[in-house]
């Protein structure tokens, strides 16, 4: 069932309290007096880049500005808000329809420890579940001692099958018998949580292209579909982390997790510049259905709500 407009917005609105009463706040302010002399611009850049925006994209939507308003011979500063509202919604893609065309459907979920890769494996699990959709989870955490424990309390509070092995096992094992129990019992999608790995760590991350591959060898095609977790909080540091998963395994797109807790929006355009990868989620709060499709309008309505 899809949500109204205007309660898609409304959530929006409310998740991205934190960012907009920061930075993106500042912004408003800032766009609201005044002239607009190169202190502006050099005022603009400043708060851009303390978003997490990254240093590329600031100076790309700077010099975009700059040439819009000298073609519409803008000179007061309100007249910059709905061309920095047209700029930033157009460095967003809209991400691709999401659907599970095969039977089953395997979903890896990687990402560092912390980033929140049960918690939000356990949403989607709830999603889909609500979708009318039969799901299996797979627990090739090995690596966490209570990532296992974790996953397994969240299968028996949704009713969702937990294939298991022990602690320090080999994560490729249960990512193999995690696709032959899906298959055989007709599951619609399996989805996998890994060790959160540190990209620096070589041996780990070889340990995830090998359950990248077994999953291949238990189901041709498999995996179908490889997302990354990141913490919205973590900012430019992620980035690294992120370029490193997605050389390692062939990641498909980002679930952007704690954005509702985080003042640095402008992560959401370093990642689509940076890593070219398509935003599928963002979390909004806390519970399961704020876990939201990401909207890059309502997203951007979201963070310039204060613009009046």
């Amino acid at each position: 069932m899809t949500e109204p407009k205007e309660t898609v917005l409304n959530k929006w609105k409310n998740g991205l309290a934190r960012t907009r009463k920061s930075t993106f706040g500042r912004i408003s302010v800032l766009l609201g007096v005044a002239e607009i002399d190169e202190e502006t611009w050099d005022d603009l850049e400043e708060m851009f880049i303390q978003s997490d925006m990254g240093v590329e994209t600031t100076e790309a939507v700077i010099a975009s500005l700059k040439k819009r308003v000298e073609a519409e011979g803008l000179v007061n500063a309100d007249q910059l808000r709905e061309a920095l509202h047209d700029e930033l919604l157009s460095r967003l893609d809209v991400p691709p329809e999401i659907r599970f065309s095969e039977s089953p459907s395997v979903i890896l979920i990687v990402g560092v420890n912390g980033s929140g890769k049960t918690t939000n494996m356990a949403k989607l699990g709830q999603r889909y579940q609500k979708n009318g959709q039969r799901i299996i989870f797979g627990a090739a955490d090995t690596f966490r001692a209570a990532a296992i424990e974790q996953l397994q309390i969240w299968g028996e509070r949704l009713n969702i099958p937990v294939i298991a092995g022990q602690q320090d096992g080999d994560p490729g094992a249960v990512a193999y018998d995690t696709v032959q129990a899906g298959v055989a019992r007709k599951a619609d999608i399996i989805m996998i949580d890994t060790a959160g790995r540190l990209h620096t760590r070589f041996n780990l991350m070889e340990e995830l292209k090998k359950v990248y591959r077994v999953t291949g060898k238990a189901l041709p095609g498999a995996p179908h579909a490889v997302w990354l977790v990141m913490d919205a909080n973590t900012g430019q540091n992620a980035l690294n982390q992120a370029k490193a998963f997605k050389h390692a395994v062939k990641v498909t797109g980002v679930i952007l997790a704690k954005l509702d807790s985080s003042a640095r929006g402008g992560m959401v355009f370093a990642i689509q510049k940076e890593l070219g990868l398509p935003i599928l989620y963002a979390g909004l709060g806390e519970k399961a259905e704020d876990l939201e499709p990401f909207n890059p309008s309502a997203f951007i309505e979201g963070i310039l709500a204060d613009f009046g």
